[in-house]
């Protein structure tokens, strides 16, 4: 059955904290060097969160953002997603909280964690919403704040993390146009590789952090490594062939911004310029879900994005999870 509407993005949005926690910064905090991490990352600085300000706030900030340039008021959305995995409340869901803060009034609202595959996923179900006219229009927002989870005695994940939100809203567009096709996937057997405990711990979750450390992130940074190098080229391949597109043919690739050897694989695997691939990483380091709706938004504001132009969106990240969707860009 083929859907009723198409579905595509009509505006976007995004907020980044003001403070920013450089590489020099890190030197006097843990045993590390701008050289060291850059070398390793592509990381120069991230964005940190001020002490007492909410993840709530930098949700609005790129919400409303999106909204205006969508041209659609609050009361006209009927359903809000929020990515995160770094949320203010376990209840009220943020998407509640963004509800209430933008007075999306009419607006259904819950939230998503599949980690920073979370905006990819959470575009699959407002497509999904919209093709088959549950919604007209659904705003997707991915906020995290991971600086208030990382340990910063760890000098393998304190370098790689920052905080941020991205915003899009999505409504019906011409058929032929917006998303054309996407994927999402799950390889639940290797979760133990990337973990944030929440109401209870393994031992051996314990014996891999910090003593004292219970909610802070963990990575095994070879294995998602691993995982990533296959996964971020073959979903671009495989999403690209679902929308009978060639990938040599795609004008953008929007990866979620990790670690540039991450993108640097992929590049040469995909056999893409390297140009062609987005990345902010070196200013903002690794935001999880709001990772690739932040990218998107700067290519916008820098007129990078033209009316028709192909793009893919791909991501992976804890659970694993991992995801891709190409779009046919409609907005001007």
């Amino acid at each position: 059955m083929s859907s009723l509407y198409a579905a595509g993005i009509l505006g976007t949005g995004s907020f980044l904290p003001e403070k920013r926690l450089t590489n020099h910064d890190l030197e006097k905090i843990v045993e590390t060097t701008d050289e060291w991490i850059h070398q390793r990352t592509g990381i120069r600085e991230r964005r940190i969160l001020e002490e007492g300000a909410s993840a709530l706030s930098m949700a609005k900030s790129a919400a409303k953002k999106a909204l205006e340039r969508s041209g659609i008021t609050a009361d006209a959305l009927d359903l809000i997603i929020v990515a995160t995995v770094t949320p203010d409340y376990l209840t009220p869901s943020m998407s509640c909280s963004v509800q209430a803060g933008i007075g999306a009034v009419n607006a259904a609202a819950f939230d998503i964690n599949a980690a920073c595959t979370g905006f990819i996923y959470a575009l699959n179900v407002a497509q999904q919403y919209i093709a088959n006219g549950a919604a007209r229009h659904v705003l997707v927002v991915a906020v995290e704040c991971l600086s208030r989870v990382t340990d910063w005695q760890d000098r393998k994940t304190c370098v790689l993390f920052g905080d941020g939100a991205g915003a899009a809203v999505l409504g019906r567009v011409e058929e032929g146009t917006g998303i054309l096709a996407s994927l999402v996937g799950a390889d639940g057997t290797q979760g133990g590789v990337l973990t944030l405990p929440a109401f209870h711990m393994t031992d051996a979750d314990r014996a891999v952090r910090s003593e004292g450390k219970t909610q802070v992130l963990w990575m095994d940074g070879s294995e998602v490594f691993a995982f990533a190098a296959r996964i971020m080229s073959d979903s671009v391949r495989k999403v690209s062939e679902k929308a009978g597109l060639l990938v040599e043919d795609l004008n953008w690739i929007f990866p979620h911004q990790a670690n540039m050897r991450i993108l640097q694989n992929a590049q040469k695997r995909l056999k893409v310029p390297m140009d062609r691939i987005y990345s902010n990483l070196e200013q903002t380091g690794n935001i999880s879900s709001a990772s690739i709706p932040v990218c998107l938004d700067e290519a916008v504001e820098k007129g990078l994005l033209k009316k028709g132009d192909t793009l893919v969106l791909v991501a992976f990240g804890g659970g694993l999870t991992y995801g891709a969707t190409a779009i046919r860009w409609t907005m001007d």
